[in-house]
């Protein structure tokens, strides 16, 4: 249980006195860039699945006929 204690212990103060932190206003830049571009992404990933879905619907109605 001491081990467990003693690496809490050091893990705080390493987070508290050792650890550079992004400024307040870059890690929002960050944050607003990461989901602008995840956006993004899950708008093409949506795009190209509705085109494949689409392709493949037209396939089975063309080998049906």
């Amino acid at each position: 249980m001491a081990g467990l204690i003693n690496y809490v212990s050091e893990s705080y103060n390493e987070l508290k006195n050792h650890v550079t932190w992004t400024p307040w206003a870059e890690a929002q830049r960050y944050t607003l860039v990461v989901v602008v571009f995840s956006v993004i992404f899950s708008l093409a990933i949506w795009g190209v699945d509705t085109a494949f879905s689409n392709v493949i619907e037209q396939y089975f109605k063309w080998v049906k006929s």
